[in-house]
């Protein structure tokens, strides 16, 4: 049974449904469960003021509807929903990604959302099973990201607007992913030295070694025990570990994921490596990897604003940072 419910009226445990194109709310799903009091709160902030509530699926009891039952409503809404991804048993790539890709129809604003979206469905995906076959798959995707955002100015720009400042895993690679390739168009404008697919891929798998990490670790709602932090420090060669395991991208960009988290003045790890020790490609992920873990919420810290992030860095960070990259990513936001 379903019922129309005004969104004010919302409760954590609610199973709703939000009849409308995909790509016009913040959510993954067009059908889910209320999980916190944040999606109640990202549902009134995208100005939506009534949803569908599947009363049959609800953890808690519904207030009383605002309208008549609607039967009309099928049993499985996402196969009727405009721009809704399959989410449990399609592709790894949602296939709006595909249709988005060189759509000159659709404005570069509405075209940022939908790549935004995908990359995260994409990543959360392979993250859930990081195969080769997945890895393979998904570079090839992350290589026509990447083709739009060096291409498209526009669409770079709008990308930026929309980062995402919650954190997991997946939202963090993509952040990542799409800062670092910005850092690079910056630094390295159009010359032909550098692949940026094979970079690109680089920057938003730099996290894949995680899935090898205990989920409890990178999920705890505190600090890491001295324990717990040698062993999430061992992510990074679990990462180029399954790269070279997979025979996916070149020898220095898997020092990407290798070398993410080594720092100019050698407080890094995993190899504590000094300055020019570090491959380019590596400080320009570090630059990014700092700058979207200050701004992104966790539950034991609040996110830190865009500017006092960098300001952070500035003061407190940059020996990590080479001084010329670090400019270089500060001007992206003037």
């Amino acid at each position: 049974m379903r019922k129309r419910v005004k969104a004010r009226d919302l409760k954590v445990g609610m199973h709703v449904i939000l009849d409308m194109p995909w790509h016009q709310h913040p959510f993954f799903r067009n059908s889910f469960v209320l999980s916190s009091e944040g999606d109640i709160l990202r549902i009134l902030n995208a100005g939506i003021d009534e949803v569908v509530v599947d009363m049959a699926l609800c953890e808690v009891q519904p207030p009383a509807p605002v309208a008549a039952e609607e039967p009309e409503f099928p049993e499985h809404p996402e196969k009727v929903v405009s721009g809704q991804p399959a989410w449990n048993d399609g592709p790894l790539i949602p296939a709006e990604l595909k249709e988005a890709i060189g759509n000159s129809r659709i404005s570069p604003r509405e075209k940022a959302g939908i790549v935004r979206k995908s990359c995260l469905i994409l990543m959360e995906r392979l993250l859930e099973s990081p195969t080769a076959e997945n890895i393979h798959t998904a570079k090839g995707a992350i290589y026509d990201v990447v083709d739009l955002m060096t291409s498209e100015e526009d669409l770079l720009q709008h990308l930026l607007e929309i980062t995402s400042h919650d954190y997991y895993t997946y939202t963090h690679s993509v952040n990542v992913g799409m800062l670092s390739v910005s850092l690079c168009k910056a630094v390295f404008g159009r010359s032909s030295d550098h692949n940026m697919r094979e970079l690109g891929a680089a920057f938003f798998l730099h996290d894949l070694g995680k899935v090898r990490i205990d989920s409890s670790y990178i999920n705890k709602p505190g600090k890491l025990t001295d324990e717990e932090m040698r062993q999430m420090m061992n992510h990074p060669v679990y990462g180029f570990d399954i790269l070279n395991e997979a025979h996916e991208l070149s020898e220095e960009c898997k020092l990407v994921v290798l070398e993410h988290h080594e720092r100019a003045d050698g407080s890094g790890y995993p190899a504590a490596l000094r300055e020019d020790k570090i491959h380019v490609y590596a400080r320009i992920c570090s630059i990014a990897d700092v700058y979207d873990a200050l701004t992104s919420g966790r539950s034991y810290k609040k996110p830190i604003a865009p500017f006092p992030a960098l300001k952070v860095m500035k003061e407190e960070m940059l020996g990590h940072f080479q001084p010329e990259l670090f400019e270089k990513f500060v001007r992206m936001f003037c």
